[in-house]
């Protein structure tokens, strides 16, 4: 092969790249010289392409003679090596220059091979056993950072609590209006909703077999004890819990939390106090006003499927219910908010910096806060039970 003169990039007259086979004592060897670099790749892979490769036993590659090498030649080497384990040869880089050694490294580092024998396709099982380990240890993960948000909060309420005048009276009352005062339409009306249709179902099955008048005693204590204040946990969920979430997102993607810390001022202080305990307050008035409309809308149906009068439908209810039964209901609306309220800001702290990342928290949020909801409920009934409650 004819030797080529050029100008190297650092001053000084090289070789055109080349390549040759030799013999070592028996075994073969690849003697590479010149340059190696984007001139000269396209005529070094015809090269490679033509040479008859070795296909068993150990074959030198012999860089000592290399002048120049740059990342285009450092990716022909690389494959050069990788066709000769593919074809049964084992590559051995020799006189390998000290500064060629770091591009060598950074190619090989970046174009790693896969081993069949370690990474090969899981079964359906191992998938399904990895899936849901990575899934249990995400939801360890999410439950201690959640943990630690709570801890924030609570930490926050005490240090306002010991210094009065860190609350914020303004936001406090505004949240009041926000999730209070103007969820009463959706709240009532739902809960209307749901008493007249308990009030058609039970009073369909009670009338086979006989047992009307057991329609406003179940009707009674399932409003009072488990729908009322549910139905309202869940409605909030998705109108306040999703909306503190999109809120403090949003202030996040627009780097106004920065600037409240840039100001000194502690963003769970400011942001999440006032929306814990308005939701905290709130939302026992909202689980009384459920009790009292789904209690209306079965009364109505009742009477009406029933043939009862409003003064045996009162005089009924009295005897089925009393104060414990809507205490009972009462007592889990705060821990109700307190999750809703808690995870909707812990959601929206979350946010990364895109549009995007808002709307995924805000629909984890509300998924998020249901399922506590509802887990949260099944604990209180079996404390109930267990208490004789």
């Amino acid at each position: 092969m004819s030797e080529t003169q050029r100008t190297g990039t650092d001053g000084h007259r090289d070789r055109a790249g080349s390549i040759e086979i030799q013999d070592r004592g028996g075994n073969p060897a690849l003697t590479l010289s010149g340059v190696w670099s984007v001139p000269t790749a396209a005529t070094l892979s015809r090269q490679i392409a033509a040479l008859p490769l070795p296909t068993h036993g150990q074959t030198t590659i012999d860089l000592g003679q290399v002048a120049v090498m740059d990342t285009s030649g450092a990716w022909l080497i690389h494959g050069l090596m990788v066709d000769l384990k593919k074809k049964g040869a084992v590559p051995v880089l020799e006189n390998l220059k000290e500064q060629h050694a770091p591009l060598m490294h950074l190619v090989e580092g970046a174009v790693a091979e896969p081993d069949d024998t370690i990474h090969s396709k899981p079964t359906s099982l191992l998938r399904l056993l990895e899936i849901t380990g990575e899934a249990t240890i995400a939801a360890l993960s999410k439950g201690r950072e959640l943990t630690n948000f709570v801890g924030m909060v609570t930490i926050s309420f005490f240090r306002a609590l010991r210094n009065p005048a860190r609350l914020r009276p303004i936001s406090f009352v505004n949240q009041l209006e926000l999730t209070g005062l103007r969820a009463i339409p959706i709240i009532g009306l739902l809960s209307f909703l749901i008493g007249v249709t308990l009030a058609y179902l039970m009073a369909d099955q009670f009338r086979a077999y006989g047992l009307d008048v057991f329609t406003v005693n179940v009707l009674g204590i399932f409003v009072l004890r488990e729908a009322g204040v549910l139905i309202t946990a869940i409605v909030i969920a998705g109108r306040s819990g999703s909306a503190f979430t999109a809120e403090i997102g949003t202030m996040k993607v627009n780097e106004e939390l920065d600037a409240l810390r840039t100001l000194g001022l502690d963003p769970v202080e400011v942001l999440v106090l006032p929306r814990v305990l308005a939701l905290v307050v709130t939302l026992p008035f909202l689980a009384f006003w459920a009790d009292i409309m789904g209690l209306l809308g079965g009364g109505m149906m009742t009477m009406l499927v029933l043939d009862m009068t409003p003064l045996q439908f009162v005089q009924q209810l009295k005897e089925a219910v009393n104060l414990k039964t809507f205490m009972v209901g009462m007592v889990k609306a705060p821990v109700h908010a307190y999750i809703i309220a808690v995870v909707g800001c812990f959601e929206g702290f979350k946010v990364q910096r895109s549009a995007e990342s808002v709307g995924k928290q805000t629909t984890t949020s509300v998924v998020e806060s249901i399922f506590l909801v509802i887990v949260a409920t099944a604990g209180f009934a079996v404390m109930f039970s267990v208490l004789g409650i």
